[in-house]
């Protein structure tokens, strides 16, 4: 069953409405097509209605919808020969944070990104898609992997932050943070990041600081969440839509200020409507920007990251 947010509800009473009359149907000889038919158009307007003026607090809220596709769903249908590999050869292997040879659409790649999982026990298991200090050492140790065998790395990012606990700060949180930050700048290979849900503070900077930035269309990217902005300015989350909106979290609005360099569309009602379409968008785009860059050597590709962010500071 599909599960709706807020400001979806009254799309939600319209196909409550429709697959009741889809069920009556079987067992009543009146034909109800005609109604059918004009309940779905109209539930269909007033979805591309709602979607169509989204505000930063309703994109953030679709970024977070729980069945938005995950790292994993991208392994299942925008990568063949996944190998997954891990462990950061120190601690630990952080499952919130997933890596591996894999193959897009017969290009060999690195593979990276965040998992929040999709049940109860598998959020638990992925940590809500928090990484650790050794996630982000092992997606170190695949950089420079993929950069030993000249292979373009791929980061798929939906974090609503680094994991905050204390043990995460015990083990060298903010170094791991910057020293894979550092990785990515330095990478001798081609490097496309796509925000696809949250991209929520350093968490997300850490495996986006790319030579290209792409961002899903309902996806969101900032500093800080809105809560967390609001509880600062506010003293109180209830101001989130407020911070959300001043913040300039959405792909529209950071695409203008040159802070992601492509906007990859979206289904109609969001990628979690239709996950295969939201995907094979993000595959098709990938393959286009890795192509562009696989002619590029890897003193260009280091100069077109420093340029990208020097251009963002001045």
């Amino acid at each position: 069953m599909r599960s709706f947010l807020e400001f979806e509800k009254p799309v939600a009473q319209l196909e409550t409405r429709i697959a009741e009359l889809r069920d009556a149907a079987g067992d009543d000889e009146v034909d109800i097509s005609d109604e059918l038919e004009r309940l779905e158009a109209k539930s269909a307007d007033m979805l591309a209605s709602l979607y169509g003026s989204l505000t930063p607090w309703q994109k953030t809220q679709v970024a977070r919808h729980p069945e938005r596709p995950h790292f994993a769903d991208f392994v299942e249908h925008m990568f063949d020969e996944f190998l997954p590999l891990g462990g950061d050869r120190a601690f630990a292997d952080d499952q919130a944070i997933i890596g591996g040879f894999a193959m897009l659409d017969g290009r060999r790649v690195m593979a990276i990104g965040h998992e929040k999982g999709n049940d109860t026990q598998s959020r638990i298991r992925h940590n809500f898609g928090m990484g650790k200090p050794e996630g982000y050492r092992k997606a170190i140790r695949l950089m420079e992997l993929a950069g030993r065998f000249g292979l373009p790395v791929v980061t798929l990012v939906d974090t609503s932050g680094a994991f905050p606990g204390i043990e995460a700060e015990e083990r060298g949180q903010a170094e791991a943070i910057a020293r894979a930050t550092e990785a990515c700048l330095g990478l001798p290979v081609p490097m496309v990041a796509a925000i696809v849900g949250e991209g929520g503070s350093g968490g997300a900077v850490a495996l986006a600081s790319a030579e290209r930035v792409l961002m899903f269309e309902h996806a969101v990217y900032s500093v800080i969440s809105p809560e967390g902005c609001a509880s600062i300015l506010w003293r109180t989350a209830d101001n989130a839509s407020d911070a959300a909106a001043a913040m300039k979290v959405t792909a529209q609005d950071l695409k203008r200020l040159g802070v992601i360099d492509r906007i990859v569309p979206e289904p109609m009602g969001g990628a979690h409507r239709d996950k295969p379409a939201a995907i094979a968008s993000l595959k098709a785009a990938l393959v286009e920007e890795i192509d562009a860059l696989r002619a590029k050597d890897a003193d260009t590709i280091r100069k077109m990251r420093e340029d990208r962010f020097l251009q963002m500071a001045g």
